[in-house]
């Protein structure tokens, strides 16, 4: 294996903690969006910043659907239960960003707002937790070419 080799495949251990870190920020943001302080924000613009961060963490989560974890599984079979784990985890996650966006759609009071911002990154952060825990190591001999973009999302 040449040194250019090892670069690639060792580049997709720490994208995706690039894109995870990337995506707690976006996460911390829209908290404080929502926090507001003394000048809280509109519903709309709150909602603008949820988008951005909703859609973020969707195609972050459709990339690793539809490439990351096809690869792991080619190559790493006994992993199966774990990305059926991971799949299912995005699932959850796509439905609470669903509650998030109607919750913000019809300007729920604040304390509602929370509680599904709290609730999106508990689940957030254990699946990001676990899927660190059961893939960086794999990631590191991973052989596929892919752009990255496509693969964990445009972060």
């Amino acid at each position: 294996m040449t040194e250019g080799d090892h670069t690639r495949l060792v580049a997709w251990a720490h994208e995706l903690r690039a894109v995870h870190a990337r995506l707690r920020e976006a996460l911390e943001l829209v908290r404080s969006a929502a926090d507001g302080g003394a000048d809280p924000p509109s519903a709309r613009d709150l909602l603008v910043y949820c988008r951005g961060f909703c859609t973020a963490l969707t195609r972050h989560h459709e990339g690793e659907d539809r490439h990351l974890f096809p690869a792991v599984a080619e190559e790493h079979p006994q992993l199966a239960d774990t990305l059926a784990t991971l799949t299912q985890d995005h699932s959850m996650m796509s439905y609470l960003i669903t509650g998030l966006e109607s919750a913000l759609q019809r300007e729920a009071p604040p304390d509602e707002v929370h509680t599904h911002l709290e609730g999106l990154g508990a689940i957030m952060e254990s699946h990001f937790r676990f899927e660190e825990r059961a893939l960086l190591e794999v990631l590191t001999t991973l052989d596929l070419v892919a752009d990255p973009d496509e693969v964990l999302g445009p972060l």
